[in-house]
C-alpha cells in the first residue's frame, strides 16, 4: 500500500479558508463536509484525504499520528498543551482574538485593583488560569462547553474568556471587553513522526501552503 495523506480539519471558518491554501498544494477536497454526512472526505489526489473532526480534537488526531496534518486555531492548542506536535506555520486564517468580557455596569478595573476574587466562565481554563496568574488576579474558573455570554447574565460568573472577532455577540448581550489576551489564528501542525517518514510526500504539500500564506 502507497504512503497516504492525512489532513485533519474542522468544519466551518477554517475549512472554507484552508481551501485556497490547499488548493495551492494541488489539493481539492471531493466533498463539502457542510453538505456531506462523511468523516473522511476523499481529495483530487489518491495519496491525500481529509478528516473532518471537531476543532478541539485536531491536535489529538494529530498527536497521535491518525492524522499526518491538521489545522487548529491557537487557542485550541494552548488548551491542548501541542505535545508531540511540530506547528510549523501560522497560516493568518481564522482570526480573531482571546479576551475578558464583563457586564457593562461591572467595573473590572477596580474589582482587579482591590483584590477581588473573581468568578470567570470559559471554554478556555488553562489560557484564563495563566493570564489571571501572571496578573496576580485570584479567580474561581468555571469551565463551560456552550454559550458563554450567558454565563454573568445568569449570575454564573463575573467574567468570561472568549474569542470574539466582531464584538456582536458580547454587544447584543451587554457586555464589554475589558482586557485582550492575545491575537489567535489558525496554524498548520504536523505529526513529527510523518515528518521523517513521509517527508517526501509532505515537504511539498507545506511549502506550497507557506508561499500561497499571504
Amino acid at each position: 500500500m502507497s504512503a497516504m495523506i492525512t489532513i485533519a480539519l474542522s468544519k466551518g471558518r477554517i475549512f472554507e479558508e484552508t481551501l485556497p491554501l490547499l488548493a495551492a498544494a494541488g489539493i481539492v477536497p471531493n466533498e463539502d463536509p457542510e453538505k456531506s454526512r462523511k468523516l473522511i472526505i476523499g481529495t483530487n489526489r489518491d495519496d491525500v484525504r481529509v478528516v473532518i473532526v471537531r476543532a478541539s480534537d485536531v491536535p489529538t488526531y494529530v498527536q497521535y499520528g491518525a492524522a499526518d496534518l491538521g489545522i487548529a486555531g491557537k487557542d485550541v492548542l494552548i488548551e491542548h498543551g501541542g505535545a508531540g506536535l511540530y506547528q510549523p506555520l501560522d497560516l493568518k486564517i481564522a482570526k480573531c482574538r482571546m479576551c475578558v468580557a464583563t457586564p457593562a455596569g461591572f467595573d473590572y478595573a477596580a474589582a482587579v485593583r482591590r483584590g477581588a476574587r473573581l468568578r470567570v466562565a470559559s471554554k478556555y481554563i488553562n489560557t484564563a488560569r495563566e493570564h489571571f496568574a501572571a496578573k496576580g488576579v485570584h479567580v474561581d474558573l468555571i469551565k463551560l462547553y456552550g454559550s458563554m455570554e450567558l454565563a454573568p447574565l445568569a449570575g454564573l460568573a463575573d467574567a468570561i474568556v472568549d474569542l470574539v472577532s466582531s464584538g456582536g455577540t458580547l454587544k447584543a448581550n451587554n457586555l464589554v471587553e475589558v482586557e485582550e489576551i492575545m491575537q489567535i489564528s489558525s496554524r498548520l501542525i504536523v505529526n513529527q513522526a510523518s515528518l521523517k517518514m513521509k517527508r517526501s510526500l509532505l515537504q511539498p504539500v507545506l511549502d506550497a501552503i507557506e508561499g500561497a500564506i499571504q
